[in-house]
Parts: C-alpha cells; sequence; structure tokens
C-alpha cells in the first residue's frame, strides 16, 4: 500500500537538495550558496562525486540513445529527473525520433519551475510535479495518460535516485520497482542505477551527511548486491551491472570513474 507524500512547492535556498547539488557538480547555475557548501563538505571526504556525477549523466545520454535508435522506444517517463541540464533525455530521444514522447517526474518545486518553462513549446514533454514512490499518482496523472501509451513498450528510468529514498516495505526501491512493473507491457525497460560503495565508513558518513544536509531527504547509499536485487526475472542487457562509465562507452577514450571510494552502480533490464 502506498502511503500519501506532501510535495513542498516553496523554494528553500538554506536546505540543500540533491537535485540541486547534482547541479553545481554538472557545472549548472541552479543552486544556491547551501548547495555548494553542501558539495564542499562532500568532497572532503569523497572527492570523486564531480566526476563521478559527469559519468552519471553521459550514462543516461547513452541508454537512452541506446534505447530510441537500437530498440525502438518511443516513449520514456524519467523519474526524479533533476534540472534541466545540456542533451536531456527528450533532446536525445527527440533527435532521433521526432515523434518520441517524454515525461518527467521530480518532486523539487524548483525542476517544475525550471522545467516547464524549458518544454513550454513541446507538446510531447512534460513535466510532473510527483514524488518518484507515487507510482499510483504517477501513472494516473493526466500527462502521463495524455502522453504514454502504457499498451507499447516504455522506458521507465530511475537514474541516479533510489539512493533518495529509505528502505521501506511498501515504499522502498524494490516495491517501487514491482509497483511499476505492474503498469508495463514485456519489451519494457527499467533504467536503474545508484551511489553504493564496499566501504562500510563511506556508506555510513555519506548517508548521514546527506540526510542532515538535505533534512531527511535522502535514503542511503548501499552496496552492489542491493541494486542487482531490483533487476530480479528481468533480461539484463549487455555489458551486465557495472560502474556506469563503463556501460558501452562511446569510445575506448571515453572518462572512466578512477576512484573507488563509492562508484554510480546499474544498468538496464528488459521486462520478459
Amino acid at each position: 500500500m502506498q502511503t500519501e507524500k506532501r510535495l513542498s512547492t516553496e523554494i528553500d535556498a538554506n536546505v540543500p537538495t540533491a537535485a540541486r547539488m547534482y547541479d553545481h557538480y554538472l557545472g549548472g547555475k541552479d543552486n544556491y550558496a547551501a548547495d555548494r557548501a553542501a558539495c564542499e563538505e562532500l568532497d572532503k571526504v569523497v572527492p570523486s562525486t564531480r566526476r563521478l556525477a559527469v559519468n552519471n549523466r553521459r550514462f543516461l545520454q547513452r541508454v537512452v540513445k541506446t534505447l530510441t535508435a537500437e530498440f525502438g522506444i518511443r516513449q520514456f517517463l524519467d523519474h526524479g529527473s533533476g534540472l534541466p541540464t545540456q542533451n536531456n533525455v527528450h533532446q536525445i530521444a527527440q533527435g532521433i525520433a521526432p515523434e518520441s514522447r517524454v515525461v518527467y517526474v521530480d518532486n523539487d518545486p524548483m525542476v517544475l519551475v525550471h522545467g516547464r518553462a524549458l518544454l513550454e513549446q513541446n507538446e510531447r514533454t512534460a513535466v510532473i510535479h510527483a514524488d518518484m514512490r507515487d507510482t499510483d499518482g504517477i501513472f494516473s496523472h493526466p500527462e502521463t495518460q495524455r502522453l504514454i501509451d502504457f499498451s507499447q513498450p516504455v522506458a521507465v528510468l530511475f537514474n541516479s535516485v533510489f539512493h533518495c529514498i529509505p528502505d521501506s516495505e511498501s515504499d522502498g526501491p524494490p516495491a517501487v520497482v514491482r509497483r511499476v512493473t505492474e503498469h508495463l507491457v514485456p519489451g519494457s525497460f527499467l533504467v536503474m542505477c545508484q551511489l553504493v560503495s564496499e566501504d562500510e565508513k563511506v556508506r555510513e558518513f555519506v548517508t548521514g551527511f546527506m540526510d542532515q544536509v538535505t533534512q531527511g531527504h535522502w535514503g542511503r547509499v548501499r552496496q552492489e548486491k542491493d541494486v542487482a536485487e531490483w533487476f530480479a526475472g528481468m533480461e539484463i542487457l549487455e555489458p551486465g551491472l557495472v560502474e556506469v562509465s563503463t556501460w558501452r562507452p562511446d569510445n575506448e577514450v571515453a572518462p572512466r570513474q578512477l576512484t573507488q571510494e563509492w562508484i554510480e552502480f546499474g544498468g538496464v533490464g528488459r521486462l520478459l
């Protein structure tokens, strides 16, 4: 059973958010001093975070390109999409197949404001304000219903977002995955990755730090085995579940994640 999610419509510049911190790491301008200060503190323990964010963004772009060009996917539902940056999901998909339709989902009110301004003239793309755990609300939303035909394959994206929600039998990542797959037909795809570390001290520090600075809007840094469990019963596309900079790199000299204190780990699963 899903619990009701209360969403804030106010932007608080004094409380860092994962979306704005990510924007800062990507070189964006839609962030505040509190977000940048949190990034500086995080970097003292996990200094590879900026490179990790860049590599994660490139992974998302390669995934969307692959699913559109090689697998014929024309519908994307992007959970926890974050602030708009260059080469967003709709730009990549529609650049290959103009008929592609994209729904972005985020609970950060700043994402809603910027996203809707960016997409005002794009009738095949929408941004909705929702908690990624509210599967019923997202799938029944008028904009989702307008753009997504669930009788056809859909690519559902959870790109670097599950570490933002805590473990819960009703609302943790496994429960969200189960609810989402119930709405999808065979041939649909789930893209999932999150921050993981095999170092217990790193997991404890980052989990505690991010929970504190975001005032509870955080889950935890997990391990690779946790991510693998989410893909149970799916066909995992090659090269499998990996550190994301190694997922179908564009070329042999593409940037790799060189440090190992934590990594972005995941892949792409197809529903059978």
